[in-house]
């Protein structure tokens, strides 16, 4: 059996970007006169985007992370929804002496909400989000530790 895992966030447990593309419409609205903050002009890749926030910031958006963070606080409940087969997976797996961390792209103010919210934050051993978060995540559980994508490749491992 696999002795550690490293779960997509946002392919196997819950998906981050809805709330953060809701996010940046909203800081859009707030910020937008005071620096440019355009969310059609950010990068895709919300590592990007976050070095791009970041520049903004100094532009005088201020503390976007922190923002973020109570944005996602605020709508978690609207968009995570616990799921008992993924819940159940990962209470088996880690029952059987798996070590499970999840890792994003997503900031990590974002990536613990969602974590906190689905009630996930005692089944996992370490979370990652950010730049380089899968390698990171790698570098704790071991290079031998499973990717996992989807909840259905979770739920296999779990039976």
């Amino acid at each position: 059996m696999t002795r550690a895992l490293a779960l997509d966030l946002d392919s196997v447990i819950g998906d981050t970007r809805p709330l953060w593309r809701e996010w940046l419409a909203d800081a859009a609205r707030r910020y937008g006169s005071i620096a440019p903050l355009d969310p059609a002009t950010l990068a895709e890749d919300r590592v990007e985007a976050a070095s791009q926030l970041d520049r903004w910031a100094e532009a005088g958006i201020g503390d976007w992370r922190s923002a973020l963070g109570r944005f996602a606080e605020d709508r978690a409940p609207l968009h995570f929804r616990r799921d008992p087969e993924t819940s159940t997976a990962l209470r088996r797996l880690g029952a059987n002496g798996v070590r499970i961390g999840a890792f994003t792209d997503a900031p990590g103010p974002l990536a613990n909400v969602a974590i906190a919210h689905l009630g996930l934050g005692r089944r996992l051993d370490s979370l990652e989000a950010g730049t380089a978060a899968l390698e990171r995540l790698l570098m704790t559980l071991g290079e031998n530790a499973l990717v996992v994508r989807s909840s259905d490749e979770l739920r296999r491992l779990a039976q």
